[in-house]
């Protein structure tokens, strides 16, 4: 097999395996419009604090459970129910500032955007450090947060395609991939690269994904 045959096949396993974008593992059905891509934003902020990514997921599902899905429910919401919520998921040791910031996140979009981040995106109208920065606006939501919610919504925003970040490269080197995140997007297919860019995450994340993908691609 050829460098290039194999580098695919190495793709084809980690999509086959752990190609589930993080927003499908929350249970969001992402598309572009005001909901989902709020809670895929929520989502991306839980993501980003020092805590396993399982936590964050179990977080977000919890949020949304408790009927915080919206802006305006987030906002609503009273402080301690924002904590219950966390905690309900396992996310204990940021919950009380985490929810601080949901509250002033959702209060901030609302103030500014309506609630809907379309509208943030139009005003950066294509321009990616526009929006970074608008994004960076966000309470709770640094320079990790802007890539996970980013790299989350290229599929839906297609302009940003491909977002493959810091993160996704780590990943992709760990399996023995290009570090270039155009020759990585070469490798699959263009509706792909959000759920590829998440597989090559959970590499970096987790040595024994990139051991286990390796083993069943031949690699």
């Amino acid at each position: 097999m050829s460098p290039r045959g194999g580098q695919r096949a190495l793709a084809r396993t980690l999509l086959e395996r752990h190609g589930e974008t993080f927003a499908a593992e929350s249970g969001i059905r992402l598309a572009n419009t005001p909901q989902p891509l709020y809670q895929t934003l929520v989502l991306a902020g839980l993501l980003s604090a020092r805590i396993r990514a399982s936590v964050a997921v179990a977080a977000a599902r919890a949020l949304f459970g408790a009927g915080l899905r919206t802006p305006r429910r987030m906002a609503d919401a009273t402080w301690q129910q924002r904590v219950d919520a966390l905690g309900e998921g396992g996310y204990r040791r940021y919950d009380e500032r985490t929810a601080t910031q949901l509250g002033d996140g959702a209060t901030l979009l609302l103030d500014r955007y309506g609630g809907d981040l379309r509208r943030m995106r139009d005003a950066a109208d294509g321009d990616l450090g526009a929006l970074r920065s608008a994004l960076r606006e966000v309470p709770g939501l640094g320079p990790a947060g802007c890539d996970i919610f980013l790299r989350e919504v290229q599929g839906v925003w297609p302009e940003l395609a491909p977002y493959l970040d810091a993160k996704a490269v780590q990943g992709a080197e760990r399996l023995g991939l290009p570090g270039d995140s155009g020759k990585l997007a070469r490798l699959v297919g263009a509706d792909e690269t959000a759920a590829f860019a998440s597989g090559l995450v959970r590499a970096a994340l987790d040595r024994s994904v990139a051991e286990e993908v390796r083993e069943a691609a031949g690699a």
